[in-house]
């Protein structure tokens, strides 16, 4: 077992989603470029391949990643392969197939190189007989959709990698993540990333979820600081590994509307809700109990919906308003 802060060379197993993109550019900043190899199954451009190592891997074939792993002498994988929520439910094979045979792989090489595997969960994890309010870090977990049916599994074979051969696998269930950089793919929570869009163009926002449907959400560079902590908390102190609750805010269409409004006074907004993202939503936790993860290893989210507000409007502005 590996002790803490001992992440030396990196692996992040699909690199060009939402998550990964910007992961790679955080950790290479901390472990230097060329000390984080990006992958994806598409090739990529721009910074992820300039800036330092990117392979073209298919997760769901085993020995691509073992080739990269022993070649770059990885101790740490990033294993962010996955199909959304939404996306999920219209190719359910698609969703199982990336999901976890992208998993077991990456734990079977851990196994055999000797590295630490981090996967993010998701509060898909849960399902409609969790309790929704303050859901507790261990709870009833019986999802009714295909990526939290893959989360589920995901939770429960890192952890039997973790009891049964010392594999070092660490998850936390990740809310809706709000990115200014990268548009989301096909997620439950992308209205809230959506909505600051429409508000900076100028634009009526189309609302795709009820009003009074509440989600945890959480701005993405704390999601950032949150895979970082936890791959380098000491092992001594994790109770729990697979997988922690965190959270930074919980809201619905109504108050991120209301936020955006101080900033945008004329911002119009109608509900227009989605039947498959609803349902899926209405399974979600309302707010979780994250407070193992603050206890564990130090959670502490830095922005609340106020302060993400301003800096997702000031960042756009820049980026749309050229």
């Amino acid at each position: 077992m590996r002790s803490h802060f001992n992440m030396k060379k990196i692996l992040i197993v699909g690199s060009g989603g939402q998550i990964g993109t910007e992961l790679v550019k955080k950790l290479r900043g901390i472990y230097g470029n060329q000390n984080v190899v990006a992958s994806d199954l598409r090739p990529l451009t721009g910074e992820i391949v300039e800036n330092g190592p990117f392979e073209r891997i298919d997760s769901t074939q085993i020995m691509q990643i073992a080739e990269v792993v022993k070649r770059y002498n990885i101790d740490t994988i990033y294993n962010l392969a996955a199909i959304l929520s939404a996306t999920a439910e219209k190719n359910p094979m698609l969703g199982w197939n990336v999901g976890i045979g992208s998993l077991v792989n990456c734990l079977e090489v851990a196994r055999l190189f000797g590295c630490a595997v981090f996967t993010p969960s998701s509060i898909g994890a849960f399902g409609t007989s969790t309790p929704r309010d303050n859901t507790p870090q261990d709870t009833i977990q019986r999802p009714n959709t295909i990526y939290g049916v893959t989360k589920v599994t995901g939770e429960l074979l890192s952890d039997y990698y973790f009891t049964r051969f010392g594999v070092d696998t660490r998850s936390v269930r990740f809310p809706g993540l709000i990115s200014n950089l990268t548009l989301p793919g096909g997620g439950t929570t992308d209205y809230a990333v959506e909505i600051y869009y429409s508000a900076v163009k100028g634009e009526k926002f189309i609302c795709p979820i009820a009003k009074g449907t509440f989600m945890d959400m959480m701005y993405m560079p704390d999601a950032l600081d949150a895979m970082v902590n936890i791959m380098e908390a000491d092992p001594k102190k994790l109770v729990h590994r697979n997988s922690f609750n965190v959270t930074s805010m919980s809201f619905d269409p109504e108050i991120i509307y209301n936020a955006i409004k101080k900033y945008y006074p004329n911002f119009e907004m109608e509900y227009k809700f989605d039947p498959i993202r609803q349902a899926i939503a209405d399974s979600w936790p309302n707010k979780m109990d994250d407070s193992c993860a603050r206890n564990e290893w130090g959670w502490n989210p830095k922005y609340d919906l106020d302060k993400m507000t301003v800096d997702m409007i000031e960042t756009l502005k820049v980026k749309l308003l050229k």
